[in-house]
């Protein structure tokens, strides 16, 4: 019964099947665990121990069999994904009081496989950020360094896999909001192709960008986390049809004949040089296992940040439109008129970083101005995907450095939104090409984790998963674990 959190899903699997323990055992132990080191990273918002606990039972007394490798596995959600009878308030005061009525179609799937959800992770406001230092419940602390960042937005899903409060963890990925956290956590985190996992019920941050993707120790366990959730979604219009393989099944550890691309922007300047180092002998694994890596080059991937915070801020304030004060939410007390339940609602309701975004946006689609910035954003949108379009032409994958820093200090760069919206230009690309993408723990620079950032072609996760997983086999990273998952300094 000792150090479950320290186990893999697929040795929790095990252990379930042979009734070594049970599903109750777990969710438990799971719960004590989040109880006894939350104090120190502060991932969770909401813990829903009773329901998880009741789940747990139920499948007990149906019995788990080999055949469903997620039956009483436990996992954490990220706090803007809708969540019935389990607070959602995508760690906004706006939201702070907000109880669904239904589920995410992905929590539907998370259901259907037999997870057992045991609460809502911390995470940016709306997603809004790139350090979960915008909640306004509480900042989430990195798992290898309580006086760094987790990253962001999905903070909390991230510091609570890497600190082993749960195997897995659901995550929303806008710009990088899976990949940087993972990235600074020293674990696994894919975010999807767009339209590869429906967006119903996630709280829409920029439609056109945001993606639900599984964040895990390892790469089998995350490609097996995928597997559950992915799949055609009728009540989301963006949702793919395209099937959903096993993602499993390439995972051998062979990837001899496999042409890897490298762009030269992504080891330019702002790239730390231990980063930079790490990226450059995970090319050379590369090569010893028979893969081909070279040069290539993404010449508009420079412009990606200004793109991105042009579209999705005005995404963003189209969809916060609906937080208004009168049907759910927070509602101010300090009101005399209907106007003033609308501004002073959202005035009180909304942090700094969620207003600058709503302004911003509003601003990109006003009469004068949406030709020379929203439309122009499009269109240079489309010249970042061709970029990559060229690329795939010749390659199977891209590979790169997921954050060009290594986690940075809680604090430090918080008040200085350029240098915040910056930390995402390697991952902002990807979201607006709506391709996969994905960070795999690759070493360390400054005793904190490397992310090496693998990208693939649309609906191609199943080529990356079997690079990541021969990568992983051919190092240690993965093996790596902070001190507070009993790991040494």
């Amino acid at each position: 019964m000792t150090k479950l959190y320290d186990k893999t899903i697929e040795e929790l699997h095990n252990l379930l099947v042979s009734k070594e323990i049970t599903a109750v055992d777990l969710t438990q132990a799971t719960i004590d665990r989040i109880q006894e080191t939350d104090e120190q990273v502060n991932a969770f918002i909401t813990l829903a121990d009773e329901k998880a606990l009741q789940l747990a039972k139920a499948l007990d007394e149906k019995g788990i069999t080999e055949t469903n490798p997620l039956a009483g596995i436990p996992i954490g959600i990220k706090d803007n994904i809708v969540t019935k009878d389990i607070l959602t308030t995508a760690a906004s005061k706006i939201l702070y009081n907000f109880d669904p009525i239904y589920d995410a179609t992905v929590m539907e799937k998370v259901y259907g496989a037999d997870f057992v959800p045991v609460g809502k992770l911390n995470m940016d406001e709306f997603a809004m950020g790139g350090s979960t230092e915008t909640s306004y419940f509480k900042k989430t602390k990195n798992a290898w360094d309580q006086t760094k960042v987790p990253g962001g937005s999905s903070g909390g899903s991230a510091a609570a896999v890497a600190a082993g409060q749960v195997p897995v963890s659901l995550g929303s990925d806008t710009g990088g909001s899976i990949r940087q956290p993972a990235a600074f956590n020293g674990i696994v985190g894919m975010k999807p192709t767009y339209g590869r996992v429906s967006r119903f019920g996630l709280i829409a941050f920029a439609s056109s960008l945001d993606q639900i993707g599984p964040m895990t120790r390892t790469v089998k366990d995350n490609a097996l986390t995928l597997n559950a959730i992915a799949g055609y979604d009728e009540k989301d219009g963006t949702s793919s049809g395209i099937s959903v393989p096993d993602f499993t099944e390439g995972l051998t550890g062979d990837i001899k004949g496999m042409k890897i691309g490298l762009p030269k922007e992504y080891l330019g300047e702002g790239v730390q040089a231990g980063v930079r180092e790490a990226i450059l002998k995970a090319a050379d694994t590369f090569r010893a296992l028979g893969a081909t890596v070279e040069e290539v080059s993404l010449p508009h991937s420079k412009y990606g940040v200004a793109v991105y915070y042009i579209i999705a801020s005005s995404e963003a304030s189209s969809n916060l439109q609906r937080f208004d004060g009168i049907r759910y939410g927070y509602r101010s007390e300090d009101v005399k008129n209907l106007e003033d339940v609308y501004v002073n609602s959202r005035s009180e309701g909304f942090g700094d970083e969620v207003k600058r975004r709503i302004m911003l946006g509003t601003f990109s689609l006003s009469a004068g101005y949406y030709d020379a910035y929203f439309k122009k954003a499009g269109q240079v949108r489309t010249l970042i995907k061709q970029d990559f379009e060229k690329v795939f032409h010749d390659y199977d994958l891209i590979i790169g450095p997921a954050s060009p820093t290594v986690a940075f200090g809680i604090g430090e760069n918080i008040n200085d939104p350029i240098t915040m919206y910056m930390s995402d230009i390697l991952t902002i690309p990807v979201n607006l090409a709506g391709l996969p993408g994905m960070s795999i723990p690759a070493g360390f620079s400054e005793g904190l984790p490397v992310g090496l950032q693998v990208i693939g072609k649309a609906f191609d996760e199943a080529t990356m998963y079997k690079a990541a997983y021969a990568f992983e086999q051919a190092t240690d990273f993965h093996t790596k674990k902070p001190v507070i998952l009993g790991g040494n300094d």
